[in-house]
C-alpha cells in the first residue's frame, strides 16, 4: 500500500473547527435533566462541577434515573416539567426529593399542587381564636384564657403557620 498525500491549492484554506465554548455546549439530554434537577435544588453549574470535583455530588448516579425519565417523559422538555412540579410540591411541604420521586408521582403529577401557605392570626403574640357564634376574635392569653379582642383589624398580626 502506498501512502498519498492530499494537495490543496495554496489559495485555499481549510477550516478548522473551533471547541465549543462551556457556554455554548447544553451537553446531552441526560445531562440537560441531571442539571436541571441539581438546578431545582438551588445549585449553579459551577456549584455542581465543584462538588462533583470534591465528590460531594456523584454525579453518574443520577444519569441512570435521568435516562428513565426521559424515556418515560418521551422529551427533555417534559422531563423537565415534571422535575418542577415535583420539587414545587416536595418544597411546600419541606419534603427532600430526587429524580426517581418522579417516576413515584408520575400517574398523579397532573394532580401535585404546592400546598396552600396558611397564615394564623396573632396579637401581640398571642394567637388568636375567631367565634363563628359570637362573630368576634378572641386572643388565646398564655394561661390558656380566651379574652375578647377590643383592638381594631389593623393591629392583628398574620404569620405563616
Amino acid at each position: 500500500m502506498t501512502e498519498q498525500k492530499l494537495k490543496l491549492p495554496k489559495d485555499k484554506k481549510i477550516k478548522v473547527a473551533s471547541p465549543a465554548t462551556p457556554k455554548e455546549d447544553k451537553g446531552t439530554a441526560i445531562q440537560e435533566i441531571v442539571n436541571h434537577y441539581f438546578y431545582s435544588k438551588g445549585l449553579t453549574l459551577e456549584q455542581i462541577k465543584d462538588d462533583a470535583k470534591k465528590k460531594k455530588i456523584i454525579y453518574s448516579r443520577f444519569t441512570r434515573p435521568a435516562k428513565q425519565l426521559l424515556d418515560l417523559a418521551g422529551s427533555v422538555e417534559q422531563a423537565k416539567t415534571a422535575i418542577n412540579k415535583v420539587s414545587e410540591w416536595a418544597k411546600s411541604r419541606r419534603l427532600d426529593y430526587a429524580i426517581e420521586t418522579v417516576f413515584k408521582k408520575w400517574l398523579e403529577i397532573d394532580k401535585l399542587q404546592p400546598k396552600e401557605i396558611v397564615k394564623k392570626p396573632f396579637f401581640l403574640d398571642n394567637p388568636m381564636v375567631w367565634s363563628q357564634t359570637k362573630q368576634k376574635w378572641f386572643v388565646v392569653a398564655e394561661d390558656g384564657e380566651w379574652r375578647e379582642f377590643a383592638g381594631d383589624d389593623k393591629e392583628i398580626e398574620w404569620r405563616v403557620s
